[in-house]
């Protein structure tokens, strides 16, 4: 076996998929393993990689015997390593297409490395015990930039032999790669076996927030311990010097790494060159003309808007209230979703915690009479946002808030991703119109707690809103109405619907279209209602961006339900959804009830908003029952009974299974518990 790509895998659900994906599907992969290590525990991380063993007879998942840490893993990978060469990759690279080609006819016998002029001037002549690959940097808007000089295990390829023989080893802490890398560089370059592949084969995708490299901390103090370890271990080699002077030079100005009161220590402890108040001079003039070019750019805001700022900023030197917490939903639409789930199970557990709504002052209305309530951008508005400890919505609060040290902010998101979302909308022109990625990004950086409905979810999340918070993979307390309905709450919500005992209810949600103007649904809900009979009622709601009214007309055989406040009360109403690309239908797969996807027009949506998951394949946990892509298409599953055969039974089954997993009617609770910190003794 020519190649072992040893991959770590902890913390980068959202990007190992891809990561496995670029390393597996190479054409010219077939002599190589790819062996995932993962943390004891292995999480989201462990099952992403079983799926790949699984199908693939060249992964290896290696579950490790120790507490995190990932020099260790690094060499429990070596370790378990069968091939002559050994790459090492972290879970959110990617081995790019046609790599693998390259430098196997760089690694194989008689097809030396190609020559590099800037580099050191011994080259291997054939084989190479060392041999240094091109790579690149891409960052969260997807630019691209050369990699640097500095010495990453991720840009060189190690015979293993030689690896074995020289006991080089991955040190423990944060520039784990120093030492190792350094030193094999330098053996293979005094013997002349050190090659050089000038093509960019490896992309390290740089995270916003929540990689350890690049948290801030004195952990990164431990840059300057690597290179006097190295110093050691080489005797004080002159060559490393350069590369030491850059590298912690880099780790000193990055201010994601070094706190500004620990900075003048680190230059200290770095022995950088010159005094540390002349390069904090430098820096600061450079940082100021930045900051003057952002100011002329943002000109000038409206009186009314400056005098709230002010207050605002008064308001943040007050203390903090420990029984304060504020809420918002859809955008301030009120009452609503996973947050108002929280809210009333926190007035049930932590009675003492004051909550309070925010609501756009055209929604006051929805609030109900017992709700305490902020109308967006007043005056109590910005007092509640700067002194409440606790933090919850499904979106994002208005104005832009500065969060505090102290408050701690829940996001609980309002769906599970279908459509693309985040960060990964920005390929698709229909949605990025006035959209800020910049100030997505910005926004995940503030939140402590990202809620998951199941592992699908997490994956995304972690990928699409870069975010150090802690994922709380409990469910979505809205659904634990559905997980504990009984036959007589669906009666009573069937009564005050005005729908007759005994009739077949159809709930219509078809999702919004970021291409098309207004509800205007592909299907004619009046023939359809006569064709299927007097005994069946259809439900029609539209998406909560068009209003509170469908512009159906309203009857007894087709009720327009798009102002009703709960959408989980028409879920217990139905006997059956009909849906196209709605999250609702994740939700509803907690009923246990037919889900029928009518789609008749997929590939324009997928082309116009792209999707994670194929809901028209078939395929067992994708497609949750039965599918019509057209008008006659869709009366033909409702009359044949196609919408509840065993086919369609077995498909729900496998779409609960994989999008239902922690949803038991104790999601709420589970949340309020972590995020409140309650007991549950």
């Amino acid at each position: 076996m020519l190649l072992s790509v040893v991959v770590t895998a902890h913390r980068v659900q959202g990007y190992l998929r891809a990561a496995l994906e670029s390393v597996t599907g190479q054409a010219d992969a077939g002599d190589c393993e790819l062996i995932v290590v993962t943390a004891p525990g292995g999480g989201l991380e462990l099952g992403i990689a079983r799926e790949f063993a699984e199908r693939d007879p060249r992964v290896q998942v290696l579950p490790l015997d120790r507490p995190w840490e990932r020099g260790a893993a690094r060499n429990a990978g070596a370790s378990a390593a069968r091939g002559s060469y050994l790459l090492f990759l972290d879970g959110q690279d990617l081995l790019l297409p046609g790599a693998a080609a390259e430098i196997a006819a760089c690694l194989t016998p008689h097809r030396p490395g190609r020559s590099d002029p800037a580099g050191p001037p011994a080259e291997a002549p054939g084989p190479p015990d060392v041999l240094r690959l091109g790579h690149d940097r891409i960052d969260l808007w997807d630019r691209t930039r050369q990699g640097d000089a500095l010495p990453h295990a991720r840009s060189q390829i190690f015979r293993r032999a030689f690896w074995e023989a020289h006991a080089l080893r991955f040190t423990e802490g944060l520039y784990d790669d120093v030492v190792p890398v350094h030193r094999a560089l330098l053996l293979a370059a005094d013997a002349g076996t050190l090659g050089t592949l000038d093509r960019i084969c490896v992309r390290h995708r740089v995270r916003g927030t929540g990689a350890p490299a690049t948290a801030r901390g004195r952990a990164h103090f431990a840059a300057v311990q690597a290179y006097e370890r190295l110093a050691e271990e080489t005797g004080g080699d002159p060559r490393v010097t350069a590369v030491r002077s850059a590298h912690l030079t880099a780790v000193l100005d990055d201010p994601g790494r070094i706190a500004p009161g620990d900075r003048a220590a680190f230059f200290r402890a770095a022995g950088l060159p010159g005094r540390y108040t002349a390069h904090r001079a430098r820096r600061a003039a450079l940082a100021g003309r930045a900051r003057a070019r952002s100011a002329a750019r943002a000109g000038r805001k409206s009186l009314r808007a400056q005098v709230m700022r002010a207050a605002y900023r008064a308001d943040l030197h007050r203390p903090l209230d420990p029984c304060l917490a504020v809420y918002g939903a859809y955008w301030n639409r009120g009452l609503a979703c996973n947050p108002a789930a929280v809210y009333a199970k926190a007035r049930e557990l932590v009675p003492h915690i004051r909550g309070v709504w925010v609501v756009s002052s055209r929604h006051r209305d929805r609030m109900p009479p017992d709700v305490p309530y902020v109308i967006e951008g007043s005056r109590a508005y910005w007092r509640t946002m700067a002194t409440a400890t606790y933090l919850v919505n499904n979106s994002s609060f208005p104005g832009g808030f500065t969060k505090r040290p102290g408050q701690v902010y829940l996001q609980t998101h309002h769906g599970t991703p279908l459509k693309t979302m985040g960060l990964d909308q920005r390929p698709y022109p229909a949605l990025t119109n006035g959209v800020s990625f910049e100030r997505i990004a910005a926004h995940a950086g503030q939140w402590d707690f990202s809620l998951s409905a199941n592992p699908h979810s997490t994956e995304i999340w972690d990928r699409v809103y870069p975010s150090s918070c802690e994922q709380l993979p409990y469910g979505y307390p809205r659904n634990d109405l559905l997980c504990s309905a009984t036959p007589e709450l669906s009666g009573k919500v069937r009564a005050e619907l005005g729908i007759a005992p005994g009739a077949t209810v159809l709930l219509y949600a078809p999702t919004h279209r970021d291409y098309r103007t207004g509800f205007l649904p592909r299907l004619d809900l009046d023939r359809l209602a006569a064709e299927l009979g007097p005994d069946w009622v259809l439900l029609v709601r539209a998406h909560y961006f068009y209003g509170r009214s469908s512009g159906t007309a309203a009857g007894d055989r087709v009720v327009d339900v798009t102002g009703h406040p709960r959408v989980e009360e028409l879920c217990l109403a139905s006997d059956a959804l009909i849906t196209d690309y709605s999250s609702l239908m994740f939700d509803y797969a907690c009923l246990d009830r037919p889900v029928i996807t009518y789609a008749p027009d997929w590939e324009a949506y997928r082309a116009a908003r792209g999707t994670y998951v194929d809901l028209l394949s078939g395929r067992p946990g994708d497609t949750p029952g039965a599918v019509a892509t057209t008008e006659a298409g869709l009366r033909e599953v409702l009359l044949s009974g196609a919408w509840r055969a065993p086919e369609a039974e077995a498909l729900r089954a496998a779409f609960r299974a994989r999008f239902c997993p922690y949803d038991d009617g104790h999601a709420a609770e589970r949340v309020v518990r972590r995020v409140f910190g309650v007991s549950s003794g």
